[in-house]
């Protein structure tokens, strides 16, 4: 009885139970023979990072947004390889948009029935509704920037009862994509700068 009890164990330590332990375990650090075993966790998968799994550019206009009130706090342009972009930030959401295409530059300016002619030969707007930036909006509100490839001008034509608009001169009509990020609230409008 104690040779097959014996025999037993001998056979689970040599073939062990077959789980995988949890955690790899590996010598700390040199501390002579009485050093504690040092345990480490598996890898987690790191946060995918901003700006990745991004929509196609599309030659069309679009919309979107959520249902809410925000102020606008920021507004900047970039150029990247591929695209030009047009950002901005709110407090809180970003709130329903449109993403207009036109054909020329000229803008109406709010309410006033006047016109803005702003830099290139294209157009978009961009207009949020149930926004304003009238107490926390500091920054400029007419960005020019003519070594962008495509996006040559960002200037604000309306910040009048709930709406913001802004409009963008373009050296030539170009596909873009529209999209929005939290953490702050951002509306993202890029341009392709590529041929065709």
């Amino acid at each position: 009885m104690k040779a097959a009890l014996l025999l037993s164990l001998i056979l689970l330590t040599a073939c062990g139970t077959g789980l995988a332990p949890a955690a790899a375990v590996s010598p700390g650090p040199s501390q002579g023979p009485a050093s504690a075993p040092r345990i480490e966790q598996p890898p987690v998968t790191p946060p995918t990072a901003p700006g990745t799994n991004l929509p196609a550019f599309a030659c069309a206009d679009t919309g979107g947004g959520k249902t809410g009130v925000a102020n606008v706090v920021a507004a900047r342009v970039a150029t990247q390889a591929g695209y030009d972009r047009f950002v901005l930030q709110f407090d809180a959401v970003v709130p329903s948009y449109t993403v207009k295409r036109q054909a020329s530059p000229v803008f109406a300016s709010g309410a006033s029935g006047q016109t803005l002619t702003l830099s290139g030969t294209s157009g978009v707007l961009v207009r949020v509704h149930s926004a304003t930036g009238a107490n926390t909006f500091t920054g400029s509100t007419d960005i020019t920037h003519g070594e962008y490839p495509v996006l040559k001008e960002a200037r604000q034509t309306e910040d009048f009862e709930g709406y913001v608009s802004w409009g963008l001169g373009l050296s030539k009509a170009a596909c873009l994509r529209t999209f929005t990020l939290t953490d702050p609230a951002r509306l993202v409008v890029d341009f392709s700068t590529s041929a065709g």
